[in-house]
């Protein structure tokens, strides 16, 4: 038996989504990196065989069924849910609707 988990990791082109994804596969886990942009997230966190990674942009339900589906395809399971993109919307708290 084995303690490798199966992560899926939003926002994994920049900031806390690549040292999640890094801290991951160094820890010998496997490891699905989305991001808006592949080729933002395979820069941002180089080539490992551990390593999917895939198109998301979360606020498009059909990016989010096809990215679950590369996973389940490559890893047959996820193990660690690390919801770390967001969508932002600029503006005073008290003015936006």
């Amino acid at each position: 038996m084995t303690n490798n988990k199966v992560w899926f990791i939003t926002g994994a082109g920049r900031g806390m989504g690549v040292e999640f994804a890094k801290a991951a596969l160094g820890a010998g886990h496997s490891v699905v990196a989305t991001g808006r942009s592949v080729e933002t997230v395979i820069k941002a966190i180089g080539d490992h065989d551990k390593l999917l990674v895939v198109k998301l942009d979360i606020t498009d339900p059909v990016d989010a069924k096809e990215a679950v589906g590369a996973a389940m395809e490559r890893f047959g399971r996820i193990d660690v849910l690390v919801n770390n993109a967001g969508n932002f919307y600029a503006g005073f708290f008290e003015e936006v609707s």
